[in-house]
């Protein structure tokens, strides 16, 4: 059983100069509808044509090639915070609100020890 229960969404993010020029591509190109632009924080979604799968595009200056990230959607977030503050599971940084969303921290892959 896992430690944390998650649900079956999954955003995968991607870093972009223009996230209404991007979106609007995405939208023509694939099909993929706008879900909303958050202008406050620099993001928007779109759900892609695979249930349960949405495309988040964060917006900046200069993004670098290959910044794939894959955001697991989680059942309860406050509990998953919780249980992953352990110290085994190297999770670092704070949980940012930014006007009814929220973006949890990173997680840094654990590393084996001999």
């Amino acid at each position: 059983m896992s430690l944390v229960s998650l649900n079956q969404n999954i955003t995968i993010a991607l870093s972009v100069k223009d996230r209404h020029a991007s979106a609007d591509w995405y939208k023509t190109m694939l099909g993929f509808e706008v879900l909303y632009h958050a202008d406050e924080a620099g993001w928007s979604e779109l759900q892609t044509n695979t249930p349960g799968v949405t495309l988040g595009l964060g917006e900046h200056t200069k993004p670098a090639p290959g910044n794939c990230v894959p955001v697991f959607g989680l059942t309860d977030l406050d509990t998953a915070r919780q249980k992953l503050s352990r110290p085994a599971s190297n999770l670092t940084g704070k949980r940012t609100l930014s006007k009814g969303w929220s973006r949890p921290p990173r997680s840094t892959t654990p590393t084996a020890t001999p």
